[in-house]
């Protein structure tokens, strides 16, 4: 009783000052008023959590779908925050058995949050058993095995989904459905990023220049996650040199070192856009053959690494497969007619 006790206070989480202070250290906003960017989902969830409080009743079930790293899971924790409720987080992947979603919706109280993320990766039975608990609010369990099985349905508290995915295509048409509030996470703008560079060089107790918080913006890839890390390793290098403030020589030297170049990419992403040209003659190439030339897993290059080449539109995808554009050979500063034609590597 005890061990589940502790669970439950490991994973529910109110306004607690714990948890702000963990807030502080992920450099994460805890309120809507701190949030910085995606204006439009930013003034809709608003409008919807406003209204549920207004009305007494839970939020309906929220979706929140786009590339890693723009601020679902943050989100989430301000949805929470802004309820005035706890939050239980797990992942789709974590979740193997109807058995582990019972757990932990039994232990939810009345319009908390339960956020999954990877939720396209639930499991099938999983969820099934999901359906009527986001529907109903009921939960349909099997006790015994063979003739003495029999079915009991619980009732549940009425609680808020939210769920968070990279693959929106994945989900099912009658989980999507389920989902009464779906919003779409985009890249960020520059100067989106620049504030959130400077608020984040605020908490973390460093100075840093107007232009190096912009240079830092605009090779951030649009990602809010990816400019929190590549200030962290600036500050870095600033304590090394001996300089208590980021200058914009600073920054450009230490993304330097790390090898992000002027637009963002890192040598992933040129080595897929070399692949494609120099080995496939600009392609098409099928994300298959690509990943195994890169070594690098398909998930992780149709997650990750293609929305911010697509984004700069270095890279098509068509039917046939990944083709690099004009865009990425100049670049890359290669000469068309430079390449290897796919009968070469042979």
């Amino acid at each position: 009783m005890m061990k589940e006790e502790e669970t439950e206070k490991r994973i529910v989480s109110g306004n607690s000052s714990d948890d702000e202070k963990n807030a502080e250290l992920t450099l994460r906003p805890t309120r809507l008023s701190e949030y910085i960017g995606q204006q439009q989902v930013k003034d809709n969830l608003s409008i919807s959590i406003k209204a549920a409080m207004q009305r007494g009743e839970q939020l309906d079930h929220v979706l929140l779908h786009g590339p890693p790293g723009l601020g679902k899971t943050t989100l989430a924790h301000i949805i929470s925050n802004e309820l005035g409720v706890g939050i239980t987080a797990s992942s789709g992947p974590a979740i193997e058995r109807s058995g582990d979603l019972a757990a932990i919706l039994t232990n939810l109280r009345d319009n908390d949050v339960l956020f999954i993320d990877e939720v396209h990766r639930l499991n099938k039975v999983v969820e099934e058993t999901l359906y009527p608990a986001m529907e109903d609010f009921k939960l349909d369990i099997v006790i015994g095995e063979g003739p003495s099985a029999r079915s009991i349905k619980l009732d549940l508290p009425r609680f808020t989904l939210v769920g968070a995915t990279t693959r929106a295509a994945l989900l099912t048409s009658p989980l999507r459905d389920r989902f009464g509030i779906i919003h779409r996470m985009d890249f960020y703008e520059d100067r989106d990023l620049m504030e959130i560079v400077t608020r984040a060089a605020s908490v973390l107790g460093v100075r840093i220049e107007e232009n190096a918080a912009y240079e830092l913006a605009r090779r951030a890839r649009g990602t809010p996650r990816v400019a929190n890390r590549l200030l962290k390793r600036v500050r870095d290098f600033a304590q090394v040199k001996g300089n208590s403030t980021i200058s914009i020589d600073v920054t450009k030297s230490a993304l330097d070192m790390l090898d992000v170049d002027s637009v963002g990419l890192e040598k992933m992403d040129r080595l897929l856009l070399e692949a494609i040209i120099l080995k496939f003659g600009g392609g098409p190439v099928g994300l298959d053959t690509l990943a195994a030339v890169v070594s690098e897993e398909q998930d992780t290059i149709n997650d990750v690494y293609e929305p911010y080449l697509a984004k700069l539109g270095f890279i098509q995808r068509t039917p046939r497969g990944r083709v690099a554009t004009e865009l990425a050979y100049k670049h890359l500063n290669i000469k068309p007619g430079k390449e290897k034609k796919q009968g070469d590597l042979w």
